[in-house]
């Protein structure tokens, strides 16, 4: 999955893409490189970032998938916390919407999707994202994701999302301190059990920093590692900035893994 961020403020590249035509360029980039799925954002969710009304947000947005809907075939995401901007996306030629807000009480986001019978990414993030790095606690965080994920399960199909429509998303840097990162990393594979596809976010984030000391722009090799991890442990999806060298990493681990046979 590669991202497109047609915002001024997001942690990596804002600013790069906010004109329509040069994020259509950079997604027909990644398309080129071998991305599977683009997925367009027009909010950064970054902590501290400035919340952007619908109006902003759909010009942000629309006409970069309405020129993305003619001109490739692969499925795109709409990465959106506001209902009126996912149905609009989707309406353009979105089929995929990527939710940081699934923890939300309220329905109206899972009627559009019910209704498009479009894709869900359904994230785990323990309040709003902007407010969420204020001393998250969690007595263990793979449990308690894992409990969010079996909850909203239950809640995306009582609200008429089928189960085949959802993806999960342990939010990797939403609500979560370094060290819970990590062990959300390690746990991937307990995932699997409601066997739907899993989407890890690690692409560039802060908490590589700290356990690496690389700077922002000096984080794809650590960002790789988790990648790798993630193939292994059974996830189908990995959002990126680096296309093209991530699809090489996880292409390769594919190979190895390919090979793998039980040893007694």
């Amino acid at each position: 999955m590669g991202i497109v961020n047609v915002t001024p403020d997001s942690f990596s590249d804002g600013g790069k893409f906010l004109d329509a035509d040069a994020a259509v360029e950079h997604a027909l980039k990644l398309v080129a490189e071998g991305a599977e799925i683009v997925d367009i954002g027009g909010e950064s969710t970054r902590p501290g970032a400035k919340p952007v009304n619908e109006k902003e947000e759909l010009g942000r947005v629309i006409p970069v998938i309405e020129k993305l809907a003619a001109q490739i075939k692969i499925p795109l995401s709409i990465d959106t916390m506001k209902p009126a901007i996912a149905r609009a996306a989707l309406a353009a030629g979105a089929s995929i919407v990527n939710d940081v807000a699934a923890s939300r009480s309220e329905d109206a986001m899972w009627q559009i999707v019910a209704e498009f019978r479009a894709g869900y990414i359904c994230m785990h993030a323990p309040g709003s994202p902007r407010a969420l790095q204020k001393n998250p606690v969690y007595a263990d965080v793979v449990r308690e994701v894992g409990e969010f994920f079996r909850e909203r399960l239950e809640k995306l199909n009582a609200g008429g999302i089928a189960t085949d429509q959802v993806v999960f998303d342990p939010g990797i840097g939403f609500g979560k301190m370094p060290e819970h990162n990590l062990q959300l990393v390690a746990g991937l594979r307990g995932f699997t059990k409601w066997s739907r596809p899993l989407l890890l976010g690690v692409s560039r984030k802060s908490f590589i920093e700290k356990f690496s000391g690389a700077k922002l722009n000096e984080r794809l090799p650590a960002s790789l590692a988790c990648a790798i991890l993630a193939i292994e442990s059974g996830v189908q999806i990995i959002r990126t900035h680096d296309v093209r060298e991530t699809l090489q990493a996880v292409r390769m681990a594919e190979a190895v893994l390919s090979q793998k046979i039980n040893v007694v």
